[in-house]
């Protein structure tokens, strides 16, 4: 069993510039991500120093104790219409079963409360079925079906448009936490 008290989702900063280039760079996770191929130095630099300064994004270090072990961030937010996309992985393989569980609800926990999001969405790659499933469990709805829509390798992948409301968080939020974390598990 996982403890709340545990986990926590912070800011991304200079110190976490090389552990994400190799998570970014890892096969596991750029697999998975429209960034694919093998980021270089400059070109991660480039996207660490906007990200630094993206007003439209948020950009957290997701970790257990003071271990880091994976990346949440939340984009093209547009607060005339309380939304924004989210993407997330964990950047470390050696974790505890269900910590990617834990790592969406804190990413949840952040969107509908610190960001004030009504509606948040997301893209999987339809072979990723581990994180649509994921995603379905915490209350995300398929809203539709990009067809090959991503080319990775010499093949066009198809896209899961999903998205999850606000609406009903709270409710969703304590049973979620009761099933992550237990009954008295903080």
């Amino acid at each position: 069993m996982h403890r709340l008290d545990d986990y926590r989702l912070r800011p991304m900063a200079e110190p976490d510039k090389a552990r994400i280039l190799a998570w970014r760079n890892s096969e596991r996770v750029r697999v998975n991500m429209y960034t694919d191929h093998l980021i270089g130095t400059d070109e991660h630099e480039r996207w660490f120093a906007a990200a630094q300064v993206d007003d439209r994004g948020r950009y957290l270090v997701f970790e257990n104790s003071t271990r880091p072990l994976g990346f949440v961030s939340f984009t093209g937010t547009v607060p005339k219409h309380g939304r924004c996309s989210w993407a997330f992985y964990l950047g470390e393989a050696d974790v505890k079963p269900g910590t990617g569980s834990v790592m969406e609800f804190l990413a949840l926990d952040y969107a509908f409360g610190a960001l004030g999001i009504r509606k948040l969405c997301c893209e999987v790659f339809v072979f990723n079925t581990g994180v649509v499933r994921l995603h379905e469990r915490f209350g995300f709805q398929q809203e539709g079906l990009l067809r090959e829509h991503y080319r990775k390798g010499d093949k066009y992948a198809d896209v899961v448009v999903l998205a999850r409301f606000a609406a009903g968080w709270p409710e969703d939020r304590a049973a979620l936490q009761k099933k992550l974390f237990g009954e008295t598990n903080t």
